[in-house]
Formats: structure tokens, sequence, C-alpha cells
């Protein structure tokens, strides 16, 4: 099933900014509440927050966390996937030994 999903309403806070890339490294909401020193309740109403700012809702066919990285990443870019130091199938090494991603150079 095709989701449309809203690049945010509102701009993300800070503090939901850091959670998200959290999620978007597949943290568990626990140990998010461990890193940024809260509580787990606060972590989830976080991303809770977070869905209805791009618009998401969940239903029984649904991974909301899927869709909030997805959407997380999408908006903010790619910052969090480059952090889990997985390479892109797009990379090559240009003339001057700099990685680079060639899916959009023609």
């Amino acid at each position: 099933m095709a989701r449309d999903i809203t690049i945010t309403t509102r701009e993300l806070s800070p503090f939901e900014q850091l959670v998200l890339g959290l999620l978007c490294e597949g943290k568990t909401n626990s140990a998010i509440a461990r890193e940024t020193s809260h509580t787990e309740k606060v972590v989830e109403n976080t991303i809770s927050r977070s869905a209805k700012a791009f618009g998401i809702t969940s239903d029984g066919d649904t991974n909301i966390r899927v869709l909030i990285a997805l959407a997380f990443r999408t908006h903010y870019g790619d910052a969090a996937f480059d952090n889990l130091g997985v390479a892109c199938v797009h990379s090559v090494v240009n003339g001057e030994g700099q990685t680079i991603c060639n899916r959009d150079i023609h």
C-alpha cells in the first residue's frame, strides 16, 4: 500500500531531531531514553509528536517507526544512515581519492 508522507507540517525541535536520528540508527526507545537521559515515556511521546508532524498515522499494516525514519531521512538527509558505517552501493572513488555516491552523476 502506497503512503503519502508529508514533509513536516512544522520544523522539528532539536530534541525531536535527536530522537529521530537515534531511531534511524535502529535504537530502541529504551536505548534512546538512556542515551538522552530521559524516560521511555518522553521518547514515546516525542516519536508520536514527530509522526504527527510528518502526517503519519498507524494502522495494523504499518510499522510507524519505519515510516518516521524514511520521512526523517527524506527531510533532513541521510546523515543518520551515514553514521551506520554502511558503504553506499553507488560509491566510487573520485580522482582526488574521495569516496562519493555516484547515483546522481551522469
